[in-house]
């Protein structure tokens, strides 16, 4: 089976792009926060987002809850964005090794948002967690959207490949 996302999809979200973090309760009502990190495998099957703990109870028992995840990858400077979905995220507690994403998370943020006119402060203050509030959940992409505005904004992406 061919990777959802195509290499170009791949690569803006691995670039490190701004990311919203969505679900929904058994209602459907909608829970959100912004990620404080996140990293992609090369593939592009596995997707992995950072949550701090304390500003993201209700998104994290919906997830518990449905194992729904939506999340939005948009890059500041162009609004290039893709959204993903999954019904089968898990969550688990932050691991040495994700030190690394976070820190290159927050220097490509801050690169990003830096061509909007904010400075590095400012995306310092915006991403700022305790490692001990952070919070990994982890999906596969089930289906994935393109979401950048214009004429194909929430077209589904076609299967390893752009539209």
């Amino acid at each position: 089976m061919p990777a959802l996302l195509s290499p170009e999809h791949i690569a803006l979200v691995d670039r490190g792009v701004s990311a919203i973090v969505a679900s929904r309760d058994a209602r459907l009502r909608p829970s959100v926060m912004r990620a404080v990190g996140a990293r992609i495998r090369a593939d592009g099957r596995r997707i992995t987002v950072f949550l701090r703990k304390s500003q993201s109870q209700q998104l994290l028992a919906d997830i518990a809850a449905t194992g729904h995840i939506a999340v939005v990858f948009s890059d500041p400077p162009s609004h290039r964005t893709v959204q993903v979905k999954a019904t089968a995220a898990l969550q688990r507690a932050l691991r040495p090794a994700d030190e690394t994403a976070l820190q290159r998370y927050l220097a490509a943020m801050q690169q990003a948002v830096a061509q909007v006119g904010y400075g590095p402060p400012y995306t310092a203050a915006m991403l700022s967690a305790p490692r001990d509030d952070l919070v990994a959940v982890e999906f596969t992409p089930e289906a994935a959207f393109d979401q950048t505005p214009g004429p194909r904004a929430g077209m589904p992406l076609p299967a390893g490949g752009t539209p």
